[in-house]
């Protein structure tokens, strides 16, 4: 079941569904969604320096390139829901992706969501901070998650802030051996 406005603005307003900051309420809560704003930082994929853009200096996505980039708000999820990042219409009608293949927020996801930006248009699209990217979709669980999302699990992305690279064990997106090493999950009792 996918949350309606009356039910992500009494769960906002009773603090269960973090989303901040929300800088227009009225505009950003749609009827069955979030809009969520970009943030200034990016980073290219397996990257360690992060580019910081401006509205004085937007960051301009090139036809087929990818970047990181990340929403402005912070999000936390409650036990009890999951999200999903969506582009919005104007955005994708542009020809701009914003996930790739990780649109999905566990319960108990708490920090800045990573978009992995692509370009798919034919023509070079300009990134400005604070402009509304994409839209956040709230699901209710059938009961609460008993192994929720986050530092308790050895989640990688708990917490994160910023564009966030990937820990992927398989891949070679990570530059941060150590840290990949340390953020895997633990392995299940028997």
């Amino acid at each position: 079941m996918i949350l309606s406005d009356t039910d992500l603005i009494a769960r906002l307003r009773d603090g269960s569904l973090v989303i901040e900051p929300l800088e227009d309420f009225d505009v950003q809560v749609q009827p069955a969604s979030v809009d969520l704003r970009l943030g200034s930082e990016f980073r290219g994929p397996g990257a360690s320096e992060v580019e910081v853009a401006s509205i004085a200096k937007p960051r301009v996505l090139a036809r087929g390139e990818m970047l990181l980039g990340t929403t402005l708000e912070r999000v936390v999820i409650p036990h009890d829901l999951v999200a999903r990042v969506e582009g919005r219409s104007s955005v994708g009608r542009l020809g701009l992706l914003v996930h790739a293949t990780a649109g999905f927020v566990d319960p108990g996801f708490e920090g800045q969501i990573t978009l992995e930006l692509v370009n798919l248009g034919p023509q070079p699209i300009t990134l400005e901070p604070g402009v509304r990217i994409c839209q956040l979709t709230l699901h209710q669980l059938t009961s609460p998650a008993s192994r929720p999302y986050g530092v308790a699990r050895g989640s990688k992305y708990a917490g994160q802030r910023g564009p966030t690279s990937s820990r992927w064990e398989g891949g070679r997106g990570s530059n941060d051996e150590a840290r990949r090493d340390t953020q895997r999950p633990p392995k299940p009792r028997s």
